[in-house]
């Protein structure tokens, strides 16, 4: 199994796995931790005009940023996958700009080469984990997500590249633990997308390379945990500076920029000089010139993406306690807004709708009744949110419900199903 490792490439999170004698073993990427935030911070910071970038990434961009470093962060690169800006070029400070595919690349150079050092090796073989759908109801559209990350990866040195669905990944790392041969419905949903699949999984099975006829159904939605911060953000943030309110003269406030202000690959679109003009002149459509004062703020200061990563604060301290007292002071001193878990459910009513209809129709799909699946395999960040698992146990209720590393099974899964296509 030499020169061979697995990456699942996650829009909040990504792992890489590396196949052993012994089984599977997931690369530490940051001190102690075998999952990284996919995000790249490019410092320009006292570069000279002929100097390139210094890049940080995972929890280190993170950090940059959140410092103050001058620079551009990127987050959820995955994205822009199957979208018309891979090979357009963006800004990251300094008079600089890069190709949002080279963003895409560089971060996948940084674990190759992690894992490189991990394996005392070259690695030039991967497989690459990838939702049902980078792209909802337009194959054309996703079939070119699928090529835009193939193509990053041969840029950075793999040769040999086969793609795996995510959720049939951690099908694969469910199977590794069961007795008996089940029909498992495995749930996926992470930062950017809510994948299922309707499994046939056991101990026999798992002998075979080829499970092709194993998986009944698969189906998905780009809809998950980013999301959920979005309309969170939407919801309960981002009102303080003017959205939704109705000015003088009875019409609602632009809301183009709100949007952008809660997407994260958009957010450093509103600080650009020319858009920043723009919110300065139109003063006049807010009731409250506070609110105005606020958003000025906003983009200004370059708070886009801090605002993002409070309102997935909040989400995650709703989840656990039921109410929580969102800060905002670096907006406007003293000032707060409250959450609760009546509020955020509705914030995302939507998209949990959206997210339980694929499940549904994955089942559809198969021609397959909800009483006659197994288990429920839970994996993914967004799995954590107690509402959401809730609503999907319970189109379920004779399954098992099993649980897997939220962050870390679809790259086990990955460097299983590894080791079974380069054996």
């Amino acid at each position: 199994m030499s020169a061979v490792c697995a990456i699942d490439f996650g829009t909040s999170n990504s792992a890489i796995a590396i196949p052993r004698d012994e089984g599977v073993q997931l690369v530490d990427l940051e001190a102690g931790q075998r999952t990284m935030p996919t995000a790249v911070f490019y410092a320009v910071e006292g570069l000279a005009a002929f100097e390139e970038p210094h890049c940080y990434y995972g929890r280190a961009a993170v950090a940059a940023y959140v410092e103050g470093h001058e620079g551009r962060l990127m987050r959820s690169m995955k994205s822009i996958l199957g979208s018309t800006l891979p090979d357009q070029a963006t800004d990251v400070g300094g008079g600089r700009s890069v190709r949002y595919l080279e963003v895409v690349g560089g971060y996948l150079r940084h674990l190759k080469a992690m894992a490189e050092r991990e394996a005392g090796q070259a690695l030039r073989r991967v497989v690459l984990g990838r939702p049902v759908f980078f792209v909802d109801d337009d194959p054309q559209r996703d079939a070119a997500a699928q090529s835009a990350l193939e193509r990053a990866a041969r840029e950075v040195g793999f040769e040999e590249i086969h793609f795996q669905y995510e959720p049939i990944a951690a099908a694969l790392d469910f199977e590794s633990r069961v007795q008996r041969e089940q029909l498992v419905l495995v749930a996926d949903i992470g930062g950017g997308t809510s994948d299922f699949s309707l499994v046939r999984v056991g101990p026999q099975r798992r002998r075979h390379i080829d499970r092709r006829d194993d998986i009944l159904a698969n189906h998905g939605v780009h809809t998950a945990g980013t999301d959920f911060d979005r309309q969170i953000e939407l919801a309960a943030i981002l009102p303080t500076c003017g959205y939704r309110a109705i000015g003088p003269r009875g019409r609602e406030v632009p809301s183009k920029v709100y949007f952008d202000l809660a997407t994260w690959h958009l957010i450093n679109t509103v600080y650009a000089p020319a858009r920043v003009l723009e919110l300065q002149q139109m003063q006049a459509f807010y009731p409250d010139h506070h609110q105005h004062a606020r958003l000025l703020a906003l983009v200004r200061q370059r708070l886009g993406h801090g605002l993002i990563g409070l309102a997935e604060a909040a989400k995650i301290a709703v989840a656990q306690g039921g109410e929580t007292a969102i800060d905002l002071a670096l907006l406007e001193p003293g000032l707060q807004v409250t959450l609760n878990e009546e509020d955020a459910i509705g914030a995302v009513s939507n998209d949990l709708d959206r997210i339980i209809a694929a499940a549904d129709a994955t089942l559809a799909q198969a021609g397959v009744a909800s009483g006659r699946v197994d288990a429920l395999y839970f994996t993914g960040g967004s799995t954590g949110l107690r509402p959401l698992t809730e609503r999907i146990a319970a189109r379920f209720p004779g399954a098992q419900v099993a649980r897997g590393d939220r962050f870390a099974s679809v790259a086990q899964g990955l460097g299983l199903h590894a080791r079974r296509v380069f054996a």
